[in-house]
């Protein structure tokens, strides 16, 4: 079976497009707030050593997101590295 990829599986510099969430809870409605919505643009720019917290971008800002919550948010489109 083909698993969504999620941010969380995203390598410095690959992108995507949001395609929704793996639960629906108050870390990712608070996500939701910050941009982070269907059909978003997200780019994984870095990440931390030991790889938390994780550096995207979305809408033309950086934001730093947990692992797990970066595992929530399921991704479609994703483009390899530049």
């Amino acid at each position: 079976a083909f698993m969504r990829q999620t941010i969380a599986d995203l390598a410095p510099g690959q992108a995507g497009t949001v395609a929704g969430f793996s639960e629906i809870d108050a870390i990712t409605e608070r996500l939701m707030h910050l941009g982070l919505t269907e059909g978003a643009d997200v780019k994984l720019i870095r990440l931390a050593p030991g790889g938390d917290p994780i550096e995207i971008d979305v809408m033309g800002y950086a934001l730093s997101l947990r692992k797990h919550e970066a595992s929530m948010i399921l991704v479609d489109g994703i483009e390899p590295a530049a």
